[in-house]
């Protein structure tokens, strides 16, 4: 008897040693099945997934526990992943919570044990190409479920309705067949299975959902829809009695009441009209003709209206392409798609000359800037290949680098790294009454020169032929640390028929303002226009209401300058400061052979960067490890 239970003991031992240990798996397990995930599934971005990294902290899309010891979440979209999902790798996190691989080309089907890991409460799946059937062996707690866009086939599975948990089911766009169960899920606000072959009458549980969660299924029928074969509607409560009823009805009045009824109908008619003519009266005589042309403007009479309505328009434009995908350029570390840009809150940053600028916060607290293209003639090939060009000549240190770009008909966004606080026209011409703190001239040279380097490079670049096309101060970003980067630039070549507000001529090259085309030597005079903004601390708008703005800046100086007033030229801020005329001068200098007449009597831009190099070595400042060796700079007279 001993030796027998001894060898059930053994026995059970030996069994129990090969149950897989929940409470054994760790973070290095998960490690382990992330590692493995991605060796065995190719992807267009590199993934910076190493063992001797921090995987709760450095790894991308990833997301730990608050202690530290799982990964809770996995957040991957759109990064390029191609092929099918490999099977015992994601399945071993047996604590995911949230698993995202919407957006990119995973083909064949879904694994079981992907789809039923046990914590999973939200599976975003959509815009890939998974085929096969949906697997029975879906999570019970799943609260989120979308396998949209995909190339699914067979039926719904029947236990999709032991999903109590269920919040949103998304399954439109796909090749789903048959029946639709009997859904009975008192959780579920959110469901869509257009666009599929289901088939068969639509079951009562799902009749308080609208006519577009069914659309595009030939053979589904019954409320919302149409009325399936052989049956007939039940009358409605309300609806209108027989006309034989009718008739007896009216019979049973009199003529003097039936003259009461349509006089009195007329009457009430009568007086509706009196009172719309009077309330669009009131709303003509009440409008302010100065607000309205604001308005008209893109302003209003309230900023956070204003935003507002802006706001509202950057999701709804958006919402019209929402089926396409964000193109990331290579090396850029964002982990979100077009659907997280829809879903993040956007604060207006301001409407420049090709669109309006946003500031969008992703869920995940991401950061970015958003620009909304208008007015853009291009084909999608031209696009594509410019943005391309951006993409690759904006690489620099003193270039807001594109990070992405998206395409469609009826819409065009750009989006850029976020940079604070602003730009040097903020800086420059800012409010002094809220505490601006002035820029001193070790600063201004450092901003032309880091903003020369930059806009120099895109011109080398380019072949010789990128051109900036908007130069201004606006943008020119500066941050936290006073560094200048210059954005929106190769815009001018993708946008309609090219114009010059009033507000810009200042800026503008007097051949650019006959040819509407700008060159790398109109570039050189902008910039010029920008030294003259920062020597002077004057604004080269047409803003006739300001006094720190100059219609025509370098013709201003000009003046000035022959009439022998030369230290009348300069930024009262900067005459603060002792020792620094000479060099003013020198940039003065340099300014006014950048916005000489005729373009072939400009400097090149490297040219410009050598010269205030030099300007910069001799007010005695610190160089950066950036400073190019001294070379022969150009003679200004």
């Amino acid at each position: 008897m001993q030796h027998l239970m001894l060898i059930v003991f053994l026995s059970a031992s030996l069994f129990f040693l090969h149950i897989p240990c929940a409470r054994c798996a760790d973070l290095n397990s998960d490690k382990q099945a992330l590692l493995s995930f991605a060796a065995s599934l190719p992807h267009g971005r590199k993934l910076n997934w190493t063992l001797t990294t921090q995987a709760c902290t450095s790894w991308v899309g990833v997301t730990c526990t608050p202690d530290g010891k799982r990964v809770r979440k996995l957040r991957l979209p759109a990064v390029g992943l191609f092929g099918p999902i490999p099977s015992d790798t994601l399945g071993k996190l047996d604590t995911l919570e949230v698993l995202s691989l919407r957006s990119n080309r995973l083909t064949v089907s879904l694994p079981p044990d992907v789809a039923s890991i046990p914590s999973l409460h939200s599976l975003y799946l959509q815009h890939n190409n998974l085929s096969g059937i949906i697997p029975t062996s879906l999570s019970s707690n799943l609260t989120f479920l979308d396998l949209s866009y995909n190339s699914f086939n067979g039926e719904i599975p029947l236990k999709v309705q032991n999903i109590t948990q269920l919040t949103a089911l998304f399954l439109q766009n796909n090749s789903l067949s048959g029946p639709i169960p009997d859904l009975h899920l008192p959780n579920l606000r959110h469901l869509n299975l257009s666009n599929n072959n289901l088939s068969g009458p639509i079951p009562t549980s799902l009749h308080n959902f609208p006519v577009t969660s069914f659309l595009g299924n030939a053979f589904l029928c019954g409320f919302p829809l149409e009325p399936c074969p052989g049956t007939t509607p039940s009358p409605s409560p309300m609806s209108p009695t027989p006309q034989n009823a009718k008739r007896s009805f009216w019979k049973r009045l009199s003529i003097g009441v039936i003259i009461a009824i349509v006089a009195g109908g007329g009457l009430l008619l009568l007086i509706l009209i009196i009172i719309l003519l009077v309330c669009i009266f009131k709303r003509k005589k009440g409008t302010d003709p100065g607000i309205a042309s604001s308005s008209s403007k893109g302003k209003s009479a309230s900023g956070g209206r204003a935003e507002k309505s802006k706001k509202q328009e950057y999701s709804s434009g958006v919402q019209e392409a929402e089926r396409n995908k964000l193109v990331f350029f290579e090396g850029c570390s964002y982990n979100f798609d077009l659907e997280d840009l829809l879903r993040a809150s956007a604060e207006v940053l301001g409407k420049g000359s090709y669109g309006t600028t946003y500031k969008a916060v992703l869920e995940d607290g991401t950061t970015v800037v958003v620009k909304r293209l208008k007015e853009v003639v291009a084909g999608k090939r031209e696009f594509e290949q410019q943005m391309e060009i951006i993409g690759r000549v904006g690489q620099h240190p003193n270039a807001v680098q594109l990070r992405a770009y998206y395409y469609s008909k009826d819409e065009k966004l750009l989006v850029y790294d976020y940079i604070t606080p602003g730009s040097l026209c903020a800086a420059l011409h800012g409010n002094k009454a809220a505490g601006r703190t002035p820029l001193d001239w070790v600063t201004r040279v450092k901003i032309s020169l880091e903003a020369a380097r930059g806009l120099a490079h895109l011109h080398a670049e380019g072949g010789g032929k990128f051109t900036h096309g908007n130069i201004k101060s606006s943008n020119i970003l500066v941050s936290q640390e006073l560094s200048a980067c210059i954005a929106e630039f190769g815009l001018a070549q993708l946008m309609a028929i090219p114009h010059t507000p009033a507000r810009l001529i200042g800026y503008r090259a007097p051949e650019v303002l006959e040819t509407k085309r700008p060159t790398q030597k109109s570039d050189v005079y902008s910039f010029g226009v920008l030294l003259l903004e920062m020597l002077t601390g004057k604004a080269p708008l047409r803003s006739p209401g300001r006094e720190d703005s100059i219609e025509h800046l370098p013709r201003w100086v000009q003046s000035v300058v022959r009439e022998e007033w030369t230290s009348e030229v300069f930024d009262a801020d900067l005459l603060r400061h002792p020792n620094t005329e000479d060099e003013m001068v020198q940039m003065l200098q340099l300014a006014m052979a950048c916005v000489a007449p005729l373009p072939d009597q400009r400097p090149r831009m490297e040219e410009v960067v050598r010269t205030i190099e030099d300007i910069r070595s001799s007010s005695g400042t610190r160089s950066s490890p950036e400073d190019k060796p001294k070379e022969e700079t150009i003679q200004i007279t």
